[in-house]
């Protein structure tokens, strides 16, 4: 997994795709730390370093036990649709 730079002109669709992978995390997770286990490396890759990052000093990206956590105050300021419950 590694970090994808998002541009201002990605698709709408792609832009939706984040939202709601975001609201998925946000709903499963919050604020807790969880595992990257078999959650899909390419569309983390879109959040990670902004919204998702390490939640250890040895992040190891390959691996599936590897913890994760949501950066709240970016994920917000990112994605306020999902934190206002607006997001469908």
């Amino acid at each position: 997994m590694r970090r994808r730079e998002r541009y201002a002109d990605r698709r709408a669709a792609d832009r939706r795709a984040d939202a709601g992978f975001m609201a998925a995390l946000w709903e499963n997770f919050g604020e807790e730390s969880f595992v990257r286990g078999n959650l899909d490396a390419g569309r983390l890759s879109w959040l990670f370093g902004r919204e998702v990052i390490a939640a250890e000093a040895d992040f190891d990206d390959k691996s599936y036990d590897a913890l994760l956590k949501i950066d709240v105050g970016r994920a917000m300021a990112a994605f306020p649709d999902v934190f206002s419950g607006e997001s469908a």
